[in-house]
């Protein structure tokens, strides 16, 4: 089954306000080390000018499926809140671009577990994930690289945690064999002796019957 078109869209002007976040903190990264931002500027006026036609594509597109009734009610209050993230952060990058205000904290949150509108029930907020004082100031190219440290670090845990429980087992396994072994032999003496018994008991009644 082929995915619904206006969540196609929502999730590629979701990327393309990722790049245009990312641009902004490339741009303001060159004006800090005393780089020429002239070509990304360029590209982000374009890119602004992209994001917001993409926005107004998908009101309409909600406001026509509305209107045709081809939405349930509450999903069509989750696209409608899902559009006004997107408002909200075309001000914020609109705003970062003109100078207004600082580069947002957020513009690197899609490295952080930004959401997607095609994932089900209610879908974050992907523009309002706080970033930590250990990715703060670094680059997308480093934050990733500090992530996959961070993975790799997990999947040696892991590891590590699985071997120990493998040992466990065998261990578990070798106590039980011993254990099993001990109670063999211990039947196989019991079995003796009661035949040692049941020996003595038929002598003594032979005698009682058949006395010399």
């Amino acid at each position: 089954m082929s995915q619904d078109p206006w969540l196609q869209n929502y999730d590629a002007t979701c990327r393309l306000a990722q790049e245009v976040a990312e641009h902004l903190h490339e741009r303001n990264r060159q004006q800090r080390t005393g780089g020429n931002p002239a070509k990304i500027n360029m590209t982000l006026r374009a890119s602004l000018q992209k994001l917001k036609q993409n926005i107004s594509q998908l009101k309409e597109g909600l406001l026509r499926a509305s209107s045709a009734r081809r939405l349930m009610q509450p999903e069509a209050d989750r696209r409608q809140n899902l559009i006004d993230e997107l408002l909200t952060r075309e001000k914020q990058l609109n705003a970062t671009f003109r100078g207004d205000v600082t580069e947002p904290e957020s513009s690197r949150s899609t490295l952080m577990g930004m959401g997607s509108g095609t994932s089900g029930g209610g879908a974050a907020n992907p523009w309002l994930i706080n970033e930590s004082e250990d990715t703060r100031g670094l680059t997308f190219g480093e934050i990733k690289q500090q992530q996959q440290r961070v993975i790799e670090v997990q999947d040696a845990g892991l590891d590590a945690l699985a071997a120990v429980i493998s040992r466990h087992k065998i261990m578990g396994q070798e106590i039980g064999n011993e254990l099993d072994e001990q109670n063999v032999q211990t039947v196989i003496v019991c079995f003796y002796n009661i035949d040692g018994l049941l020996v003595g008991k038929r002598r003594r009644c032979t005698t009682l019957q058949y006395p010399v």
